[in-house]
């Protein structure tokens, strides 16, 4: 018996004690993506001021395109005095936005103030007796009488509340600047309002 035990010891030290591991299976999807994380660290390790960018979802801030009428709101004369003297009497919209297109008049002793002549030539025809009509100079910026004004009727600059759009000028020249540059035909304020009007025929 001992002769036996001795024999297998001795079996045992010649050939070696040898440590046997169990062979697992591993995922090698997971372990690539161990390797791509070590990786990663060793990189981060190796460079720790870089940071990583994360493209945001949030749309960036649309930018207002600023159109031919607009000005400055230190350059707009307003000469309505009520809360809501930056808006067109009969359509609302903005005078500072629509300025170059602007045109005024008095009612029962106030002043009126639209954003164009369509909205003035509408007033007209709802019954309002207006006086002093005035209209913006686009070259000054400032009111003058509608009768002194040379308007450049059709231009491809766009209106305001129309197809057809209409500019006034005090000085014929630079009327005549404005049409060499955009079109149109330039008109006195009569004829230009008798176009105004047929807006209102459909």
């Amino acid at each position: 018996m001992l002769k036996i035990l001795f024999f297998s010891l001795s079996i045992l030290v010649i050939t070696g004690c040898q440590n046997i591991t169990p062979e697992v299976k591993t995922d090698k999807k997971k372990s690539l993506v161990q390797k791509e994380n070590k990786k990663e660290k060793i990189t981060q390790k190796k460079n720790p001021n870089k940071v990583k960018i994360i493209k945001s979802s949030v749309p960036k801030k649309l930018e207002v395109k600023r159109i031919f009428q607009t000005v400055d709101p230190k350059d707009a004369i307003l000469v309505q005095k009520t809360p809501a003297k930056e808006h067109c009497a009969i359509c609302g919209m903005n005078l500072i936005k629509y300025y170059k297109t602007s045109h005024a008049a008095k009612l029962e002793g106030k002043n009126i103030q639209y954003c164009s002549i369509h909205c003035l030539t509408k007033h007209i025809n709802e019954g309002a007796e207006l006086e002093n009509p005035m209209v913006v100079d686009v070259k000054s910026l400032k009111f003058i009488p509608v009768t002194e004004a040379f308007y450049v009727v059709g231009s491809k600059i766009p209106g305001t509340m129309t197809k057809t759009s209409k500019y006034a000028f005090k000085s014929l020249a630079d009327a005549k600047v404005f049409q060499k540059k955009y079109g149109g035909k330039i008109l006195d304020f009569y004829s230009a309002w008798q176009i105004a009007k047929e807006d209102f025929k459909n």
